[in-house]
């Protein structure tokens, strides 16, 4: 009986003093999603005090089997505005973050992981360490429009955001109509956030991208059944923001008359001088030298005099996860680009907003991606059953995807079946050698294509250092065989430099117009790599699946350029340095971005280089990349289905700096 009196009296003294009022705690959770499947879970607790309302936030997601854990703590005042942000953990696989940011009056004090300072607060602040966690994002807002809803907050500990009203959207919610704001957030990472609240202002849906630019999405928990329709609608309002832009950047003439450039034929290496292209509603209709072509009267004419004229550039191992990488791309002049796996409605409707002309960005063959189920598998499109496996290829046949891309968690035996349907269809397979089988055994499965250097270097002989011995017979024989099997290899040289590169280097050498990308971008890669110590022991291997490039293009294996995303567009050109490093000569490394995906794509009757009939998709180039294949970068004009692009503009549209 005394104990309870006691503990009475401790609480009422406790409580008086000015600590935690009775006022009750809340709390809220999000599901974490890529490529549509739920990977985790991010918890907050919200503890109202009399002075201060505590946010307690643990964030996780497993991706791909690694496990990328976060832990926060917000504080804001009783009006919401902001008083501390301590963040700590993992915002990817290869990412982290230990950032603490606490405002007193007018002044600052940050820490940065072992970087501390002190500075003056503007006006209209407030403390966000990047798109997690969800729980800050949703504070931000409730910010914003508490203030009048103003054109930028300034970021702490760096940086600005925008913060606009989409509109409002309609939508049935079991069984019953429910009306969601939406509201886009730039400046947080690149791009637009697309956003959607209740009336009550609370965060229902955030479609963003990770800090490796996969696209990621948060949903609160009683909402999850909404996410396939909002991703949908996230790919329409995306696209349909550059669609309005390029109405001004954009151009469709009726005839266009290309003259006085160098027009390189990359079917066979050789160069036309003082050329002539004519392009009529999208087509290529004439090309030859000055003098032996007219050009009609009233057509629309570009001098290329100095300059050289190109086939569009092919990305062969893209990842669509954003509205603006439909821009970037058309500014370093790829015009096409394979999609090797998208969340389903999502890139389908990229891929129509683009062919309606309701978007703008390259054109897209996609590859639809099949995992199998298990603790590293991707997405929500899993096979495990013959019968599961041949749904999913049908599913995909239906949709107008090009191909089937397999994923490391699939079994052998499923392999297989993927594989036979596929054909049946009239689709190839392309993708991961799957854990647990080899190059040859996938092949022998019934892959066409491989993706990644990795597994060409698996199935050679390997030296005590980890280079290449490519005169052993097991290295020979593993070539003859890619060789005789006429698999297509998509080598993605430039994402293990990326990889393994030292993170002490300079980035620059890796991208020169590094400091042109949006200032997201740059935060993203500056720290991507490897610490000294890893990045000389894997500088050997790296430099064996370089030169295994060479070593399968010169015995006639199709070898297509494709980045896996990497810097947005300005990664192809890398590539192709890296392949001209490797041994090639710069015609021949053209030939893997145009004429050979086209090819091994079953498509070059329409694409893959300039020559009548075909689709207008070409660059002029100011510079020769023949001479020197870094001139790949000086992109000054871009057509796309005859309609002109400048990739000034088109880089402006999203936030690069020319």
């Amino acid at each position: 009986m005394k104990k309870s009196v006691f503990l009475i009296a401790f609480l009422v003294l406790f409580s008086s003093a000015g600590a935690q009022t009775n006022i009750p705690a809340d709390s809220g959770a999000f599901l974490l999603h890529k490529f549509e499947q739920q990977i985790g879970k991010e918890t907050y607790v919200v503890h109202k005090y009399k002075d201060a309302i505590h946010y307690t936030i643990d964030f996780k997601f497993v991706d791909r089997g690694s496990p990328v854990p976060l832990k926060a703590e917000l504080k804001v005042n009783p009006v919401g505005d902001p008083l501390e942000l301590t963040i700590k953990g993992s915002t990817s696989r290869f990412s982290k973050v230990d950032d603490k940011v606490t405002i007193r009056g007018k002044e600052v004090s940050v820490r940065v992981n072992d970087s501390s300072y002190t500075q003056k607060v503007q006006p209209l602040s407030f403390p966000v360490a990047g798109y997690s966690p969800g729980t800050v994002q949703q504070a931000l807002i409730q910010y914003w429009r508490k203030h009048g809803e103003p054109v930028n907050i300034h970021t702490l500990p760096f940086g600005a955001v925008q913060i606009k009203k989409g509109g409002t959207d309609q939508l049935s919610f079991n069984g019953k109509p429910i009306t969601l704001e939406r509201f886009t957030i730039s400046g947080l990472v690149w791009g637009n956030e697309l956003i959607w609240t209740d009336s009550k202002g609370n965060l229902v849906c955030l479609i963003t991208n990770d800090a490796e630019g996969d696209k990621l999405e948060m949903t609160r928990e009683p909402y999850e059944t909404l996410l396939p329709e909002l991703i949908s609608k996230a790919a329409v309002y995306g696209m349909r923001l550059f669609a309005e832009a390029t109405a001004k950047t954009g151009a469709a003439d009726e005839v266009i008359a290309i003259t006085g450039g160098t027009l390189l034929d990359v079917v066979t290496g050789t160069s036309i001088p003082d050329a002539i292209v004519l392009i009529s509603n999208g087509t290529i209709t004439k090309i030859g030298k000055k003098g032996l072509v007219a050009v009609p009267a009233g057509a629309k004419v570009i001098s290329a005099k100095g300059k050289t004229i190109l086939p569009g550039l092919w990305d062969m191992h893209s990842h669509f996860e954003q509205a603006e990488w439909g821009p970037a791309y058309l500014a370093a002049g790829v015009t096409t680009v394979r999609d090797c796996g998208n969340e389903f409605g999502y890139i389908n409707a990229i891929k129509n907003a683009i062919d309606s002309g309701k978007g703008v960005g390259p054109n897209i063959l996609k590859a639809g991606i099949i995992d199998g189920k298990g603790t590293r598998a991707l997405g929500i499109i899993q096979a495990d059953t013959k019968e599961e496996a041949i749904k999913a290829v049908d599913r995909y046949k239906e949709n107008g995807f090009a191909q089937i891309k397999i994923y490391s968690s699939a079994k052998p035996a499923i392999v297989k079946a993927i594989c036979v349907e596929a054909h049946r269809l009239g689709l190839t397979v392309t993708g991961h050698i799957p854990e647990g089988m080899t190059l040859q055994q996938g092949v022998d499965s019934g892959m066409n294509m491989v993706n990644h250097m990795q597994y060409v270097y698996a199935i050679m002989k390997k030296n005590s250092d980890r280079s290449v011995n490519f005169d052993d017979p097991q290295s020979v024989a593993a070539i003859d065989f890619i060789k005789q099997r006429n698999v297509v290899i998509d080598p993605t040289i430039g994402v293990y430099e990326l990889a393994f590169r030292n993170v002490k280097d300079d980035i620059t050498q890796l991208e020169p117009a590094f400091y042109s990308l949006p200032t997201p971008l740059q935060t993203l890669f500056k720290n991507m790599g490897s610490e000294p110590e890893s990045a000389a022991k894997f500088k050997i291997m790296y430099e064996s699946m370089q030169q295994a490039v060479k070593k399968l293009y010169d015995v006639g294996v199709p070898v297509v350029a494709g980045t896996d995303m990497g810097f947005p567009g300005y990664s192809l050109d890398r590539e192709l340095e890296l392949y001209v490093a490797a041994g090639l000569t710069p015609a021949q490394a053209l030939k893997t971005a145009t004429i050979i995906p086209a090819t091994v794509m079953k498509i070059d009757k329409q694409y893959g280089s300039v020559e009548a009939g075909k689709r207008a998709d070409l660059i002029i180039i100011d510079g020769d990349p023949i001479k020197d294949i870094r001139d790949i970068r000086k992109v000054s004009l871009v057509i796309k289905d005859g309609i002109i692009y400048d990739p000034i503009k088109l880089h402006q549209m999203v936030g690069f700096k020319n």
